[in-house]
C-alpha cells in the first residue's frame, strides 16, 4: 500500500507537475512577503530606491528599458532551471525582490508621494494596477516554472532519464515568451506611471 496525498499518487505526470509549479509559486510569493517584512534603515531603502530609480531612468532614456527587464528577469529564471540549487537560488531571488518593494514602499510613505499626486485618475490608476498585476503573474509564473524545473532535472537526472534536458530547453522557451510579455507590459506600466 501507498502511502501519500491521493490527489498526488493518482496523478498524471503531468498533473504532477502542475501541482508541484503551483505549489513552489505559492512558496515564490510567500518568499517574497517575507523579505517585505524585513525592515530596512532609512539609507538602505534610500539606497535601494535610487538604485531602481536611476535603472528605470537611464534604460528609458536610451531606449532599453524593456531589454534591460528581460535580460535581468531572464537571466535570474535560467539560474533557477540549475538542477536543485535553483530552489534555493530562486527563493533566495524572491526574498530580495520583497526586500527591495519594501524599500520602494519605505521611500514613497516617507516622501508622502501617496498624497502628492492628486491628480492622477482613477482609471489610470487601475490601469497601472492591472498591468502591475498581469507582470507579477507572468514573472512569478516563470520562476515557478523555472524552481519546479530544477528539481523536476534532479529527479530524472538521477534516474538517467536524459529526455528531461528535452523538457527543460521546451520551458526555457516558454519561460522566455512569457518574460518577454511581462517586460512590455511592465514597461507599458512604468510609461503611464511616471
Amino acid at each position: 500500500m501507498v502511502i501519500g496525498l491521493p490527489f498526488w499518487v493518482n496523478a498524471s505526470p503531468k498533473r504532477k507537475r502542475i501541482y508541484s509549479t503551483l505549489f513552489i509559486l505559492i512558496l515564490a510569493v510567500v518568499a517574497t512577503l517575507a523579505g517585505m517584512l524585513v525592515p530596512l534603515s532609512p539609507e538602505e531603502a534610500q539606497m535601494i530606491s535610487d538604485q531602481l530609480n536611476r535603472t528605470i531612468t537611464e534604460n528609458t532614456a536610451q531606449g532599453t528599458l524593456i531589454s534591460t527587464i528581460f535580460l535581468n528577469n531572464f537571466s535570474l529564471c535560467l539560474l533557477m532551471f540549475i538542477p536543485l540549487a535553483g530552489l534555493a537560488i530562486g527563493l533566495f531571488i524572491l526574498f530580495s525582490t520583497g526586500m527591495a518593494f519594501r524599500a520602494v514602499f519605505d521611500m514613497q510613505a516617507a516622501s508622502g508621494i501617496s498624497s502628492a499626486t492628486p491628480e492622477i485618475q482613477i482609471s489610470t490608476a487601475l490601469l497601472v494596477l492591472v498591468l502591475v498585476a498581469a507582470t507579477f503573474l507572468l514573472e512569478y509564473v516563470s520562476y515557478a516554472i523555472g524552481m519546479t524545473e530544477s528539481v523536476w532535472l534532479f529527479r530524472r537526472l538521477l534516474h538517467r532519464r536524459w529526455s528531461e534536458l528535452k523538457s527543460a530547453l521546451k520551458l526555457i522557451g516558454l519561460v522566455a515568451l512569457l518574460l518577454i510579455i511581462g517586460a512590455l507590459v511592465e514597461t507599458w506600466a512604468l510609461s503611464i506611471s511616471l
